[in-house]
């Protein structure tokens, strides 16, 4: 006796991937501007890897949802990860914040060893638009009665390994078949004590503007499709 195995859930880094080739398809012409609209919202509204493998068939991408979700042929392909790698030294090797917080955001490039310690206090590490100073990196979090936030790219392999004490230490939004081969390795350990530190998966804020302004654009398309517009 045989059972059906499910389909596998699809996950927002997924979504973006295929949305993105249907972007770069309409450009080239191999899509019209009425299929571009319909694949894309089906693309957002797919959930299952089934329903996206469909839209980018029979354009030149690989054929298996697993290969949709790569990222070699994406903005952050392996050559833009070694531009990244080992170019800098570190500008930052550890914070300490007491009754307060820090902050490490923006270009910056990462220790191979970083430290953050905080006591009744916060802090947040954001590595969408980090440097690295080598590919490995280790990066050791330890917070009493506080928090540290860990912002990285959907594409970055991240391994988390600390634990929590009445606290949690996790990661959130964890997808393997998006991390880019080329992606440095950084290991998230160390221990919260009646606090929390959290690893979460978000897109650039240079993708987040572009993407606005792709909608803006369509929707003025449509407008002027519609002859809403004089």
């Amino acid at each position: 006796m045989t059972s059906e195995r499910p389909e596998t859930r699809a996950s927002d880094a997924e979504r973006e991937q295929v949305a993105e080739r249907l972007r770069e398809a309409m450009a080239e012409g191999r899509l019209t501007m009425e299929e571009f609209d319909e694949r894309l919202g089906v693309a957002y509204q797919a959930r299952t890897h089934g329903e996206l493998v469909p839209l980018v068939r029979d354009l030149p991408a690989p054929g298996t949802t697993t290969d949709v979700a790569r990222t070699a042929d994406r903005e952050t392909a392996p050559g833009v990860w070694a531009d990244r790698i080992g170019r800098e030294p570190a500008t930052s090797k550890g914070a300490f914040a007491f009754w307060g917080g820090f902050g490490r955001k923006g270009t910056w490039t990462v220790g191979r060893k970083f430290t953050a310690v905080v006591f009744q206090a916060g802090g947040e590490i954001d590595l969408r638009d980090a440097r690295f100073e080598d590919r490995d990196v280790v990066i050791r979090c330890f917070t009493i009665m506080g928090g540290v936030h860990v912002t990285v790219p959907p594409d970055l392999d991240v391994e988390v390994r600390g634990f929590g004490l009445m606290g949690g230490f996790g990661e959130a939004g964890r997808d393997d078949a998006a991390v880019s081969p080329g992606s440095p390795r950084v290991i998230v350990t160390g221990f919260a004590l009646m606090g929390g530190v959290g690893v979460e998966r978000k897109i650039r804020e240079a993708e987040k503007r572009r993407l606005k302004e792709e909608r803006k654009r369509q929707r003025l398309e449509k407008k002027t499709d519609r002859g809403e517009l004089e």
